[in-house]
C-alpha cells in the first residue's frame, strides 16, 4: 500500500511485542506518531522497552482494542484474519493495513539503506555495524532482530542519513528492499519449508544483489565458494573479506586472549577479547580487537571494517566502537552458573551455526565437559538438514536432544530427535541421549553438573529455559548483602 508517514498520526499494532516490531514502534515513536497496540500476556525483553516509552498496549486480542481513528494498522506476520480478531475487524472496516516487513522496508528505504544478509551472522553484524556507526557520530537509524546489550533494546532512532536493517530471507521478504549496500555473511541451505532447493534458496540473495545500485557496494564473505557465486549477479563493486589471501580485506588473527576473573566468588569470563590484524587493498589498516570470541566474528567485524572504510568513517572511531560491542543477546549469552558449572544460551539453530558456537566454546574452555543442549526448530529443518545436523557437535562433550519446536507454522513433520539422536551415536557412540522436556532435562542435569562443565543451550525455540531454570533453581549466592538467583 502507499502510505506518507506525514499523515499518519495514530498507529495501531497487532503483535506489538515482536522482536522485531517493537524496533519498528520505536522508530515511529520517534517521529512524533502515537503508537498504541496489542499483544498476548507473555513476557519479552520487549515488555521493558513498551514500558520505557510509555506505550500503552493491551495484553489481549480484541477487536474493541482498535481505536477508531487510527489513520494506520501495523501487524506482526505471525496473524491474520483467521487467528486474529483484530486483523480480521481490521479488514472487515476497510482500516489501512501493512505488515512489519512492509513497513520496515518503506522506513529503509528513505535513507541511505545497509542490510545484513545471509544464513547466519547476520544479527551480530547488523548491530556491530549499527554500534559502530554511532560511535564514528553518523547517528543512525537501525533495526535489529534480537537486543543488544549495549542498547538494551534493538532500534536505534537517529536523524543521520544511514540506515541498517538485518534483513530475513525468508517468505522473499528481500524482495521488499532497495539497499544502497549490503553485508552478505554467509550461505548454506535454509528454511526448507519454504524454499525448494539450494538454488532456489540462493536466487533469492542474487535477485537482492542485482537491485543494488552501480554506485552502492556488496561487501561479501570471500572464502566461501557459495557467497561468491551467488554475488555474481551484482553490477555494483564487489569486495570480499576473509581469511584467504585472495580477499579485498584480509583478517590475520595473531593474537587471543581469554581473560577468566573471579568476581565475587563467581566464575565469569568477564572478557573475551580476540585482536586481529585488517589489510585492506594493500593497506595495513592496523589492529583491531572485539569482545567477542570466535573467529566468526572476526569475520562480522572485517565486514563492518569494509562499510567503515567505503563511507569514511574515522577509523579510530571505528577501531573503539568494536571494542565497546558487548554483543546481542542469544548469541553465546554468559547466563550464570550452577554447582560451578557455567551456564550459556545460544540461538544457533543451522548446523554450521552450531559448529561455530561450538567451537568457540571449545576454544574458550579447552579443558571442560562441554554439554550441548539441542532444542531442534520446525520439522521441516530438522528433517531436510538431519545428516548435517548429527555431525554439528564434534566439540561438544554430551549432545541432549529436546523434542523439536514446531514453531507456529508446524504441528508435526515426519522426523522426531530420537533418529537425530541415533544418527549421532553412530559417529560417537553414547554421545548423544534424548530426554523430551525442558524440565525433565533441568531435572536430570541439576545434580550432575559443578565446576568442569558447560551447559550451552542451542536452538532458536525456548530451549533457553533450560539454563536459567538451572542458574534460578536452588542457586542462590550472597554477595554484598544482595542475593542473586
Amino acid at each position: 500500500m502507499e502510505i506518507n508517514l506525514n499523515k499518519i498520526k495514530k498507529a495501531y499494532v497487532i503483535g506489538i511485542k515482536g522482536s522485531g516490531v517493537i524496533a519498528v514502534v520505536e522508530i515511529l515513536h520517534s517521529m512524533g506518531i502515537e503508537v498504541t497496540g496489542s499483544d498476548t500476556n507473555e513476557k519479552f525483553f520487549t515488555d521493558v522497552i513498551l514500558k520505557r516509552l510509555k506505550i500503552k498496549f493491551k495484553e489481549k486480542f480484541d477487536s474493541k482494542n482498535i481505536p477508531d481513528d487510527a489513520d494506520l494498522i501495523i501487524y506482526s506476520t505471525a496473524y491474520n484474519e483467521d487467528n486474529n480478531s483484530e486483523f480480521k475487524s481490521a479488514k472487515e472496516r476497510n482500516m489501512p493495513m501493512i505488515s512489519y516487513p512492509e513497513m520496515l522496508a518503506y522506513l529503509f528505504n528513505q535513507k541511505y539503506g545497509i542490510a545484513v544478509c545471509g544464513t547466519h551472522g547476520k544479527t551480530t553484524t547488523s548491530a556491530m555495524l549499527a554500534h559502530v556507526l554511532k560511535a564514528a557520530d553518523a547517528d543512525p537509524r537501525a533495526i535489529i532482530g534480537s537486543k543488544v546489550i549495549n542498547w538494551n533494546g534493538n532500534a536505534l532512532t537517529g536523524k543521520g542519513e544511514y540506515f541498517v536493517a538485518e534483513t530475513d530471507e525468508y517468505q522473499g521478504k528481500l524482495s521488499l528492499y532497495n539497499p544502497k549496500a549490503v553485508i552478505f555473511t554467509s550461505c548454506d541451505f535454509d528454511h526448507p519449508d519454504y524454499f525448494e532447493n539450494f538454488e532456489d534458496y540462493k536466487k533469492t540473495f542474487s535477485d537482492f544483489f542485482a537491485k543494488i545500485p552501480k554506485i552502492g557496494f556488496l561487501a561479501v564473505w570471500g572464502d566461501s565458494v557459495d557467497t561468491l557465486n551467488v554475488s555474481g549477479s551484482a553490477k555494483c563493486e564487489i569486495i570480499k573479506y576473509g581469511f584467504n589471501e585472495d580477499n579485498d580485506l584480509i583478517v590475520k588473527i595473531f593474537d587471543s586472549k581469554i581473560q577468566e576473573e573471579i568476581a565475587q566468588k563467581l566464575e565469569i569470563v568477564k572478557e573475551k577479547t580476540q585482536a586481529f590484524k585488517v589489510m585492506y587493498k594493500g593497506e595495513d589498516l592496523g589492529k583491531f580487537e572485539i569482545n567477542l570470541f570466535g573467529k566468526h566474528n572476526a569475520l562480522n567485524a572485517a565486514a563492518v571494517i569494509i562499510v567503515a572504510k567505503k563511507l569514511n568513517l574515522d577509523m579510530e572511531k571505528v577501531r573503539q566502537g568494536l571494542i565497546d560491542f558487548q554483543g546481542t543477546s542469544r548469541r553465546f549469552e554468559y547466563i550464570g552458573e550452577r554447582n560451578g558449572a557455567v551456564l550459556i544460551d545460544d540461538y544457533g539453530h543451522h548446523p554450521e551455526e552450531i559448529k561455530a558456537t561450538l567451537r568457540a566454546a571449545r576454544e574458550l574452555y579447552p579443558e571442560k565437559n562441554i554439554w550441548a543442549v539441542f532444542h531442534p526448530h520446525t520439522y521441516t529443518r530438522t528433517k531436510a538438514l538431519l545428516s548435517e545436523f548429527s555431525q554439528s557437535f564434534t566439540d561438544a562433550t554430551r549432545v541432549i536432544v529436546l523434542d523439536i519446536y514446531g514453531s507456529a507454522r508446524e504441528v508435526q513433520g515426519g522426523v522426531h530427535s530420537e533418529e537425530l539422536v541415533d544418527l549421532i551415536n553412530i559417529y560417537e557412540r553414547g554421545k548423544a541421549e534424548y530426554i523430551s522436556t525442558i524440565d525433565k532435562v533441568v531435572e536430570y542435569l541439576k545434580d550432575r553438573i559443578g565446576s568442569n562443565d558447560v551447559i550451552i543451550a542451542i536452538g532458536a525455540g525456548n530451549g533457553w529455559e533450560v539454563v536459567e531454570k538451572l542458574k534460578n533453581k536452588k542457586c542462590q549466592i550472597k554477595i554484598q548483602n544482595k542475593s542473586i538467583t
